[in-house]
């Protein structure tokens, strides 16, 4: 028999006696470091509480007089939950629209085997914001380059005539597809290969914006490959952006060789870049794209695939499916998603205050140019990075960052990414660079 008794909610919640709200944050740690996977570092010394705002989140640090207590402050979010929350925290039109689904619709779930109304308005909005023909509703971010990868080789072997078990989908060196196998057998990052092998086989890498190493890989071996899955910037790499021209000359050489274009957008759709889909920046259209995160406006998590009849026609019943894609809840959450980006004109706002961003960056890499090596970014996917000098540590930076009430994460060494909501304020970015600027001098 089990043994777990559970009372109350919110700070009172309670489980086998140990109430949340009595928590200190290294409390906090020691439970996730002995009841959890440590499959992630959080920051030290800090746990979220509440949302105040769209940009602003409550925390609790540890009370400098008291170390088993806390104390709550005010913290700046510079990561926006690695994009998830492009619409701000708790937006209103979408926790409204959740609200109003569950308490008078009364149509939280039901299985794909029977149709349900939230079903047609998802694919509408899906296909009329994304200008494809089809989409395949998903929920995990992951699932989405996922099925780009599954839809890449099944069109390979239907429609290009690849021969059987000989179909190759190139990536690019750096990527970030997610950690399921197929998404960590496309990556090259040793954190999330080691010791889980053998790998999905039938995958090459190519360097990321390298036009001439892909068209030497597309002359050698195009008959047999399927897709170029590639994300349009590299978020996970550091905010990687390419040149101007290397979408359209990918596009034209996998038009050339009959290959798909395959994009994940998952951390770049939504608004994010300055474009509804990063892809518009570089005037190419993929021929099957992913997209998640900010897709489920930051309330449920949401993910889908969209694009061609000819890619999307290839699946057929029993090749393909997800318990809860589509369904009523998540498809509401994900149509109000659509309307804010539309309705708030958040990519606007994005190459607005992603502009202001980087003006401040630019000033700071002027005032240090022995700290800060680049800055980088589209509209509010932003980054820095630092010399690669032992005191130069991101993590450091993140820290101390938080210290000075703004949350931000580095990733690898010496970069710091920076993507706050799409509805961040003037004020908010002046608040968030100055920090920067602070954090950068003291170091």
């Amino acid at each position: 028999m089990s043994n777990v008794k559970i009372t109350g909610f919110g700070d009172d919640l309670t489980i086998n006696g140990t109430r949340l709200g009595d928590l200190s944050p290294s409390a906090h740690e020691e439970i996730e470091l002995n009841n959890g996977g440590q499959n992630y570092k959080p920051l030290e010394n800090v746990v979220v509480s509440h949302v105040q705002d769209s940009s602003t989140l409550i925390c609790r640090k540890p009370d400098p007089s008291n170390v088993q207590a806390y104390i709550e402050e005010e913290v700046l979010d510079g990561l926006c939950c690695y994009s998830a929350v492009n619409q701000g925290q708790l937006n209103k039109t979408i926790v409204d629209a959740v609200v109003k689904h569950l308490t008078e619709e009364k149509l939280p779930t039901v299985p794909r085997s029977i149709r349900h109304k939230y079903m047609s308005g998802l694919l509408l909005a899906i296909t009329g914001i994304t200008e494809m023909d089809r989409a395949v509703p998903k929920v995990a971010g992951v699932e989405a380059p996922e099925l780009l990868f599954k839809l890449s080789r099944r069109w390979g072997y239907q429609k290009k005539e690849i021969p059987a078990e000989e179909a190759i989908v190139v990536a690019a060196n750096g990527n970030f597809h997610g950690r399921s196998m197929t998404a960590i057998s496309l990556s090259d990052d040793p954190d999330s290969r080691t010791d889980f092998g053998p790998f999905v086989p039938g995958i090459e890498l190519v360097p990321f914006n390298d036009i001439d190493t892909l068209q030497n890989l597309f002359e050698r071996k195009g008959d047999r490959i399927a897709s170029f899955m590639v994300e349009p910037i590299q978020g996970e790499a550091g905010v990687i952006v390419p040149d101007e021209d290397y979408f359209t000359k990918v596009s034209a050489l996998c038009k050339q060789h009959n290959i798909l274009l395959a994009m994940d957008e998952v951390q770049t759709g939504f608004g994010r870049t300055g474009a509804n889909f990063a892809h518009q920046l570089f005037g190419v259209k993929p021929d099957i794209m992913g997209c998640g995160k900010a897709a489920g406006g930051g309330i449920l998590p949401v993910s889908f695939v969209a694009g061609s009849d000819e890619v999307i026609g290839t699946l057929t019943p029993g090749s393909e499916g997800s318990t809860f894609g589509g369904y009523p809840l998540g498809a509401v959450a994900a149509i109000f998603a659509i309307k804010v980006l539309e309705d708030e004109k958040l990519a606007e706002n994005a190459r607005i205050r992603g502009a202001q961003l980087m003006n401040h960056f630019e000033d700071i890499m002027n005032e240090f140019p022995d700290k800060i090596k680049e800055v980088r970014g589209k509209g509010l996917l932003t980054a820095f990075e630092m010399h690669n000098e032992p005191h130069l540590d991101g993590h450091k930076v993140s820290v101390n960052l938080m210290n000075n009430g703004v949350y931000a994460k580095e990733t690898h060494h010496s970069t710091v990414r920076l993507a706050p909501a799409l509805t961040i304020e003037a004020w908010q970015i002046d608040n968030l660079a100055e920090a920067i600027r602070k954090v950068v001098k003291e170091l």
